[in-house]
Protein backbone atom coordinates (compact mmCIF):
# COMPACT_ATOMS: atom_id res chain seq x y z
CA UNK A 1 0.00 0.00 0.00
CA UNK A 2 1.24 3.06 -0.91
CA UNK A 3 0.32 6.17 0.96
CA UNK A 4 1.14 10.21 -0.15
CA UNK A 5 0.47 12.54 2.65
CA UNK A 6 0.06 16.24 2.94
CA UNK A 7 0.20 18.05 6.56
CA UNK A 8 -0.79 22.04 6.33
CA UNK A 9 -2.76 22.36 9.36
CA UNK A 10 -0.28 24.65 11.04
CA UNK A 11 2.77 26.34 10.79
CA UNK A 12 4.75 23.50 9.56
CA UNK A 13 4.03 22.31 5.80
CA UNK A 14 5.28 18.65 5.00
CA UNK A 15 4.31 16.13 2.59
CA UNK A 16 5.56 12.24 2.69
CA UNK A 17 5.33 9.04 0.74
CA UNK A 18 5.01 5.89 2.87
CA UNK A 19 5.02 2.45 0.94
CA UNK A 20 3.85 -0.18 3.81
CA UNK A 21 6.63 0.03 6.69
CA UNK A 22 8.92 2.28 4.66
CA UNK A 23 8.89 5.83 4.97
CA UNK A 24 10.30 6.64 1.01
CA UNK A 25 10.29 10.21 1.37
CA UNK A 26 9.38 13.44 3.34
CA UNK A 27 9.69 16.91 2.89
CA UNK A 28 8.90 19.24 6.02
CA UNK A 29 9.33 22.94 6.06
CA UNK A 30 8.72 25.15 9.26
CA UNK A 31 9.06 28.69 7.90
CA UNK A 32 7.55 31.86 7.13
CA UNK A 33 6.24 31.14 4.08
CA UNK A 34 2.40 30.78 2.95
CA UNK A 35 1.43 26.64 2.27
CA UNK A 36 0.05 28.07 -1.30
CA UNK A 37 4.03 28.72 -2.13
CA UNK A 38 5.35 25.47 -0.56
CA UNK A 39 3.23 22.80 -0.61
CA UNK A 40 2.94 21.96 -4.35
CA UNK A 41 6.79 22.51 -5.27
CA UNK A 42 7.36 20.22 -1.83
CA UNK A 43 5.33 17.30 -3.50
CA UNK A 44 7.02 17.54 -6.82
CA UNK A 45 10.25 17.78 -5.23
CA UNK A 46 9.81 14.50 -3.25
CA UNK A 47 7.99 13.01 -6.03
CA UNK A 48 10.94 13.64 -8.29
CA UNK A 49 13.66 12.42 -5.81
CA UNK A 50 12.06 9.18 -5.59
CA UNK A 51 10.72 8.68 -9.30
CA UNK A 52 7.15 8.47 -8.01
CA UNK A 53 4.21 7.95 -10.50
CA UNK A 54 1.38 9.68 -8.73
CA UNK A 55 -0.68 6.94 -10.35
CA UNK A 56 0.72 4.00 -8.17
CA UNK A 57 -0.39 5.41 -5.17
CA UNK A 58 -3.44 3.91 -3.36
CA UNK A 59 -4.60 6.89 -1.43
CA UNK A 60 -4.21 10.34 -0.31
CA UNK A 61 -4.02 11.01 3.16
CA UNK A 62 -4.48 14.59 4.36
CA UNK A 63 -4.34 16.03 7.88
CA UNK A 64 -8.00 17.56 8.00
CA UNK A 65 -8.46 20.04 11.05
CA UNK A 66 -8.32 21.33 13.16
CA UNK A 67 -5.54 24.00 12.72
CA UNK A 68 -4.66 27.34 10.68
CA UNK A 69 -8.06 28.47 8.50
CA UNK A 70 -5.73 29.06 5.26
CA UNK A 71 -3.61 26.01 5.86
CA UNK A 72 -6.74 24.10 5.99
CA UNK A 73 -8.16 25.08 3.10
CA UNK A 74 -5.01 24.59 0.72
CA UNK A 75 -4.46 21.45 1.99
CA UNK A 76 -7.88 20.19 1.75
CA UNK A 77 -7.97 21.54 -1.63
CA UNK A 78 -4.66 20.32 -2.83
CA UNK A 79 -6.05 16.68 -1.80
CA UNK A 80 -9.32 16.82 -3.25
CA UNK A 81 -7.90 18.06 -6.72
CA UNK A 82 -5.20 15.18 -6.78
CA UNK A 83 -7.96 12.81 -5.74
CA UNK A 84 -10.57 13.52 -8.07
CA UNK A 85 -7.37 13.89 -10.99
CA UNK A 86 -6.12 10.74 -10.14
CA UNK A 87 -9.47 8.95 -9.32
CA UNK A 88 -7.76 7.82 -5.83
CA UNK A 89 -9.88 8.00 -1.89
CA UNK A 90 -8.74 10.38 0.24
CA UNK A 91 -7.89 9.58 4.23
CA UNK A 92 -9.37 12.20 6.79
CA UNK A 93 -6.66 12.16 9.63
CA UNK A 94 -7.63 14.37 12.67
CA UNK A 95 -4.25 17.12 12.74
CA UNK A 96 -4.65 16.00 16.68
CA UNK A 97 -4.54 12.62 16.70
CA UNK A 98 -1.65 12.58 13.89
CA UNK A 99 0.40 14.70 16.02
CA UNK A 100 0.16 12.58 18.87
CA UNK A 101 1.54 9.78 16.80
CA UNK A 102 4.29 11.30 16.73
CA UNK A 103 5.11 9.77 19.78
CA UNK A 104 4.04 6.01 19.14
CA UNK A 105 4.79 3.42 21.71
CA UNK A 106 5.77 6.50 23.97
CA UNK A 107 4.87 4.95 27.65
CA UNK A 108 2.18 7.45 29.68
CA UNK A 109 0.19 9.99 28.09
CA UNK A 110 0.52 12.06 25.23
CA UNK A 111 -0.57 15.57 24.67
CA UNK A 112 -0.31 17.72 21.94
CA UNK A 113 -1.25 21.60 21.91
CA UNK A 114 -1.58 23.31 18.65
CA UNK A 115 -1.94 27.35 19.15
CA UNK A 116 -5.58 28.23 18.25
CA UNK A 117 -5.07 32.10 19.80
CA UNK A 118 -7.94 33.93 21.70
CA UNK A 119 -6.44 32.30 24.97
CA UNK A 120 -7.27 28.19 23.73
CA UNK A 121 -5.50 25.36 22.29
CA UNK A 122 -6.49 22.71 19.88
CA UNK A 123 -5.89 19.57 21.89
CA UNK A 124 -6.87 15.95 23.35
CA UNK A 125 -4.97 13.66 25.31
CA UNK A 126 -4.06 9.84 23.60
CA UNK A 127 -2.14 6.90 24.93
CA UNK A 128 -0.30 3.62 22.84
CA UNK A 129 -1.86 0.11 23.89
CA UNK A 130 -0.51 -2.51 22.07
CA UNK A 131 0.55 -0.17 19.10
CA UNK A 132 -2.63 1.31 18.85
CA UNK A 133 -3.53 4.91 19.14
CA UNK A 134 -6.16 5.36 21.84
CA UNK A 135 -8.48 8.61 22.35
CA UNK A 136 -8.69 9.30 26.34
CA UNK A 137 -10.07 12.66 25.30
CA UNK A 138 -10.85 13.85 21.57
CA UNK A 139 -9.48 17.26 20.05
CA UNK A 140 -11.19 20.36 20.47
CA UNK A 141 -10.39 23.73 21.11
CA UNK A 142 -9.68 24.29 25.33
CA UNK A 143 -8.39 26.51 27.67
CA UNK A 144 -4.76 25.26 28.83
CA UNK A 145 -6.40 25.15 32.61
CA UNK A 146 -8.67 22.96 31.37
CA UNK A 147 -6.44 20.35 30.21
CA UNK A 148 -4.00 20.38 32.52
CA UNK A 149 -6.79 20.06 35.01
CA UNK A 150 -7.67 17.10 33.09
CA UNK A 151 -4.09 15.53 33.07
CA UNK A 152 -3.91 16.42 36.63
CA UNK A 153 -7.19 13.87 37.08
CA UNK A 154 -5.72 11.08 35.06
CA UNK A 155 -2.70 11.13 37.41
CA UNK A 156 0.23 9.93 35.12
CA UNK A 157 3.20 11.13 33.13
CA UNK A 158 2.76 13.20 30.10
CA UNK A 159 4.78 14.27 27.34
CA UNK A 160 3.63 17.38 25.83
CA UNK A 161 4.45 18.67 21.99
CA UNK A 162 2.94 20.94 19.28
CA UNK A 163 3.34 24.70 18.36
CA UNK A 164 0.97 25.57 21.44
CA UNK A 165 3.57 24.65 23.73
CA UNK A 166 6.26 27.28 23.54
CA UNK A 167 3.39 29.62 23.45
CA UNK A 168 1.97 28.21 26.95
CA UNK A 169 4.98 26.54 28.71
CA UNK A 170 5.42 28.99 31.77
CA UNK A 171 1.52 28.13 32.38
CA UNK A 172 1.65 24.35 31.90
CA UNK A 173 4.64 23.98 34.00
CA UNK A 174 2.51 25.87 36.57
CA UNK A 175 -0.67 24.16 36.36
CA UNK A 176 0.75 20.41 35.90
CA UNK A 177 1.24 18.66 38.86
CA UNK A 178 1.90 15.26 37.10
CA UNK A 179 5.44 14.09 35.70
CA UNK A 180 5.37 15.47 32.38
CA UNK A 181 8.11 15.99 29.40
CA UNK A 182 8.31 18.45 26.26
CA UNK A 183 8.96 16.40 22.86
CA UNK A 184 12.01 16.87 21.22
CA UNK A 185 12.67 18.98 17.99
CA UNK A 186 12.25 15.71 15.54
CA UNK A 187 9.23 15.02 16.77
CA UNK A 188 7.18 18.44 18.19
CA UNK A 189 5.75 19.82 15.21
CA UNK A 190 3.35 18.31 12.42
CA UNK A 191 5.32 15.61 10.18
CA UNK A 192 3.02 13.88 6.74
CA UNK A 193 5.34 10.85 7.82
CA UNK A 194 2.96 10.44 10.79
CA UNK A 195 0.10 11.42 9.12
CA UNK A 196 1.15 8.22 6.50
CA UNK A 197 1.34 5.86 9.06
CA UNK A 198 -1.71 6.63 10.39
CA UNK A 199 -3.48 6.49 7.52
CA UNK A 200 -2.46 2.93 7.05
CA UNK A 201 -4.27 2.07 9.74
CA UNK A 202 -7.64 3.97 8.44
CA UNK A 203 -7.36 2.08 5.01
CA UNK A 204 -7.18 -0.92 6.32
CA UNK A 205 -10.44 -0.20 8.64
CA UNK A 206 -12.04 0.87 5.70
CA UNK A 207 -12.04 4.59 7.15
CA UNK A 208 -11.55 6.20 3.29
CA UNK A 209 -13.77 8.43 1.17
CA UNK A 210 -14.45 10.47 -1.95
CA UNK A 211 -12.65 13.18 -3.06
CA UNK A 212 -15.97 14.59 -3.21
CA UNK A 213 -16.81 14.11 0.21
CA UNK A 214 -13.50 15.31 1.94
CA UNK A 215 -14.16 18.62 3.94
CA UNK A 216 -11.61 19.90 6.68
CA UNK A 217 -12.66 20.38 10.17
CA UNK A 218 -12.94 23.56 11.29
CA UNK A 219 -14.05 22.79 15.03
CA UNK A 220 -14.94 26.49 15.45
CA UNK A 221 -16.12 29.38 12.97
CA UNK A 222 -13.29 31.26 11.30
CA UNK A 223 -12.38 34.76 12.41
CA UNK A 224 -14.42 36.67 9.38
CA UNK A 225 -17.48 34.51 10.59
CA UNK A 226 -17.30 35.94 13.90
CA UNK A 227 -16.90 39.31 12.58
CA UNK A 228 -19.71 38.51 10.54
CA UNK A 229 -22.26 37.25 13.17
CA UNK A 230 -21.13 40.15 15.69
CA UNK A 231 -21.73 42.84 13.43
CA UNK A 232 -25.29 41.08 12.45
CA UNK A 233 -26.18 41.11 15.98
CA UNK A 234 -25.16 44.94 16.03
CA UNK A 235 -27.72 45.70 13.49
CA UNK A 236 -30.19 43.62 15.31
CA UNK A 237 -29.63 45.31 18.52
CA UNK A 238 -29.71 48.79 16.48
CA UNK A 239 -32.78 48.19 14.13
CA UNK A 240 -35.12 47.69 17.43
Amino acid sequence: MKILALDSSGLVASVAVAEDDTLLAEYTVNYKKTHSQTLLPMLDEAARMIELDLKTIDAIAVAAGPGSFTGLRIGSATAKGMGLALDKPLVHIPTVDALAYNLYGCAGYICPMMDARRAQVYTGIYRFDGGRLCVMEPQAPRAVEDIAQKLNALGGAVTLLGDGVPVYRTKIQELLRVPYDFAPAHVNRQRASAVAALAMQYVREGRVETAAEHAPDYLRPSQAERERAAALRRAGRESV
